[in-house]
C-alpha cells in the first residue's frame, strides 16, 4: 500500500505549536527533523564514546506526516492544516510554513531490521535470533536464543563478546551475579546457562523489562534464576539497597569508560570478598580511566583483554 507523505518546513521554535495544530486537524503524529544541538544530558543518555559530527544549527525544522488515501479525508485534512498554519502565522514565526507532497511505500519497519542480525559464535557458544535455524553442525554448542528487539543488540558487538569470554572463565556453579546495564539480558542468560545460581540485572531503560522477559523464556530461564529491576546503581540508594551488599561473586558492567569510572565505587559494596568485576565498553585509549577507577576503589586488576579497539578489564575485590 502507498501512503502520502507530507513534509512541512517551519522553524525550530514553532515545532510544538504546529504539531498541536496538526493534531487538531486529524494528523496524529509527525516526525521532527532539526539541527538543535544535543544537551549534555542527552549526550550522556546516548551512551556513546565518540559523538557524531553535527551540522550547524540553522533554525529550520522539517515536520513529516503521513496520510492514507484509502482511510483519511486527505483534502479536508490538508485544507484544515493549511488554514491552521495561516492562523498561526499571524501570532508567531512559523518560517515558510510550506507543505511538500510525495508518495512512500508502506514499509514493515518493525521487521525489516531483522535482516541485519544473524547467528554467530563466541568460541563454543552460539548466539542465534529466533528467526534463524540452528545448523546441524552447531547443535553440540551451547545455544543462546537472543532477540534484540528494537532497543538492544544481539551481542554481536566486541564488548559483549569480551564479557562472555570472561564469564566462561569465572562463572562457578551456584554463584551470584549482578549485571549492571543488562539490556537484552544476554550476559545474565549466559551466566545462568554456564551454571550461575542467580542473576540480578539492572537497567535504566524500562524497555529492558520485556526484552529480558522474552529472552529468558526463549532460553528456558525462570525468575528464580534471573530477575531484573529498573534503577541506577550509581546514585540511587534504593536501587543499591535492593541489589544488596557483600552478595555477588561476579558483577558485570558492559557500559562505557566514563560511566564505569562512577559505577565502579558504587558496585564494590555489592561484591563479596574475592568477587570478580568484569567490565567492557571501553575504547583502547580510555582503558586507563577504568584501570585507575578500579585501583581507587580498592580492586586488584587481574586481567585486561582486547578485541579490535575494545577492551575488557577484570578486577577482584580482595
Amino acid at each position: 500500500m502507498k501512503w502520502k507523505k507530507y513534509r512541512l518546513k517551519t522553524t525550530e521554535g514553532a515545532e510544538d505549536i504546529i504539531i498541536s495544530a496538526l493534531y487538531d486537524c486529524g494528523i496524529e503524529g509527525a516526525e521532527i527533523e532539526d539541527k538543535v544541538p544535543l544537551t549534555e544530558d542527552e549526550k550522556a543518555q546516548m551512551f556513546v564514546d565518540i559523538m557524531p559530527d553535527m551540522p550547524e544549527d540553522d533554525g529550520i525544522a522539517w515536520l513529516d506526516f503521513y496520510l492514507d488515501p484509502e482511510k483519511d479525508d486527505v483534502d479536508r485534512i490538508l485544507a484544515d492544516a493549511k488554514q491552521a498554519l495561516e492562523e498561526l502565522r499571524k501570532t508567531c514565526d512559523i518560517g515558510e510554513g510550506t507543505i511538500e507532497e510525495s508518495e512512500t511505500e508502506d514499509t514493515d519497519w518493525v521487521n525489516n531490521w531483522k535482516q541485519y542480525f544473524h547467528q554467530f559464535s563466541v568460541d563454543d557458544i552460539l548466539i542465534t535470533p529466533s528467526w534463524e535455524e540452528v545448523k546441524e553442525e552447531d547443535k553440540n554448542k551451547m545455544i543462546l536464543h537472543i532477540d534484540p528487539g528494537t532497543a538492544f543488540g544481539t551481542g554481536m558487538h566486541e564488548t559483549t563478546q569480551l564479557c562472555i569470554r570472561q564469564l566462561k572463565k569465572y562463572v562457578t556453579p551456584g554463584c551470584e551475579m549482578l549485571d549492571v546495564g543488562t539490556g537484552s539480558g544476554i550476559l545474565g542468560i549466559t551466566a545462568v546457562k554456564l551454571g550461575a545460581g542467580h542473576v540480578l540485572g539492572t537497567d535504566l531503560d524500562p524497555c529492558a523489562v520485556p526484552a529480558v522477559d522474552d529472552n529468558k523464556k526463549a532460553n528456558g530461564v525462570d525468575d528464580d534464576h534471573f530477575q531484573m529491576i529498573i534503577g541506577n546503581m550509581i546514585d540511587d540508594q534504593a536501587t543499591r539497597d535492593r541489589a544488596g551488599y557483600d552478595r555477588y561473586d561476579i558483577v558485570t558492567a558492559n557500559i562505557l569508560a566514563d560511566i564505569l569510572v562512577f559505577m565502579t565505587p558504587a558496585v564494590v559494596p555489592a561484591m563479596k570478598k574475592g568477587g570478580i568485576y568484569i567490565t567492557s565498553g571501553i575504547l583502547e585509549d580510555q582503558a586507563w580511566k577504568v584501570l585507575d577507577a578500579c585501583k581507587a576503589a580498592g580492586l586488584e586488576v587481574v586481567e585486561q583483554t582486547q578485541q579490535g579497539e575494545w577492551v575488557s578489564i577484570t578486577a577482584r575485590r580482595n
